[in-house]
Parts: structure tokens; C-alpha cells; sequence
């Protein structure tokens, strides 16, 4: 089922012109400026699977970016660049979650805008239907999950970090981040399975 989530969630960042791509990470973004044109991507696309809703991600990168300005001199290279960069992201989200918990549409429909790019593919009328259903529902299920569950995944299987990097971020032991992430996957698969009629109904 992640790999659903990974083949889907592209066409809604097409949409919003934050195509998904992976950063090669480099050692030598020292600069906030730099770091920006690195993990500027990186930034954006997590705060919205946080669950940060899409007219407010522009203000949260900008929040995660002065927390980073105010923090960089702090920054003792105890763990990777970027996974010091998604714990500033993580607390990020949360506030703004918190600023807009009454929003009954965390993760908008994607806009019909998105079609003309895959149009472009030569994409039929069905093709396009079901990718766009697809796109919508991996932002209704993360919405859905707990933020536990749901960093996990976006951690390791999305941006494609390690457990220990995960487990180091959500500050828990190794074992509990390898069990936390068997129940995201379980819980992730059920999810899907009855959000397409395959699962048990409730």
C-alpha cells in the first residue's frame, strides 16, 4: 500500500507546482540560503502530509525556515541535516494543526488545473479519474491516521530515512519506532483496503 501512496501523491504536487523529487542531500549546505534552495521541497511536501492545510503551508515554510535561522548556530551535526530539519518541521505542523483544527477540509480536493499536466502524458478520461481519486485519498488517509503513525510513515517510507532516524527524531527508543511502524503500515493497508470496498466494514 506505500507504494500507492508514493505513486499517487505526485500528481497533487504537480498540481500545486511542487512536483515531488528527491533531494541528493548534500553535507555542505551551510548557509540558510543554501539550505533553502535544498530542502525547500522537502520542507513543503511534509507540512502538507503533517496535515498542515493547503492555503497555510506557505506561512508554516516560512516559520520552518526562520526556526532554522534562529537555530543553525546550534546545530552540532549529531544527527543528518535533514532529519534535524524534519524535527523543525514536525513542531511546526503541530501548531499549525492546532491553529486550524476546526477546518473541516484538512486536505482539499485536488483542483482540475492538474488535469492539463496529465493531459501532456496522454492520460484517458479514466486514467485520469482514478489518479485523481488516488491523489485525493492518500491526503484523506494520512489526515485520517494518528500523528504517531502517520510520521512514521512519512519518514521511512516516504522520504525514504531510516528507522534510527525516525526513532531519533520522535525521540523513542529503536524497538518501540519498529513497532510504531508495523502498526502504520497494518493500519495504513486497512485504511485503503476499506476506503476502495476491500477491507472489513465497520
Amino acid at each position: 500500500m506505500s507504494s500507492l501512496v508514493r505513486a499517487a501523491e505526485p500528481i497533487f504536487l504537480q498540481q500545486t507546482g511542487h512536483l515531488e523529487v528527491q533531494e541528493t542531500p548534500s553535507s555542505g549546505a551551510s548557509t540558510v540560503a543554501e539550505i533553502y534552495a535544498e530542502y525547500a521541497k522537502f520542507v513543503w511536501r511534509n507540512l502538507r502530509r503533517l496535515g498542515v492545510p493547503a492555503g497555510a503551508v506557505e506561512d508554516a515554510v516560512q516559520d520552518v525556515f526562520l526556526v532554522i535561522h534562529r537555530q543553525l548556530p546550534e546545530f552540532a551535526g549529531r544527527s543528518s541535516l535533514r532529519t534535524w530539519i524534519f524535527g523543525i518541521v514536525l513542531r511546526v505542523a503541530s501548531r499549525q494543526r492546532e491553529r486550524h483544527r476546526n477546518n473541516q477540509h484538512r486536505f482539499p480536493l485536488v483542483a482540475g488545473e492538474f488535469l492539463d499536466v496529465i493531459r501532456a502524458n496522454d492520460q484517458g478520461p479514466l486514467d485520469l479519474l482514478i489518479k485523481r481519486r488516488a491523489a485525493d485519498l492518500v491526503y484523506e488517509v494520512l489526515g485520517e491516521m494518528d500523528e504517531e503513525k502517520r510520521t512514521m510513515l512519512i519518514m521511512v517510507e516516504l522520504e525514504q530515512m531510516s528507522v534510527v532516524e525516525a526513532a531519533e527524531v520522535q525521540g523513542i527508543k529503536l524497538n518501540t519506532a519498529y513497532t510504531r511502524l508495523r502498526l502504520a503500515r497494518h493500519d495504513l493497508e486497512a485504511r485503503i483496503g476499506r476506503a476502495v470496498g476491500e477491507g472489513e466494514q465497520p
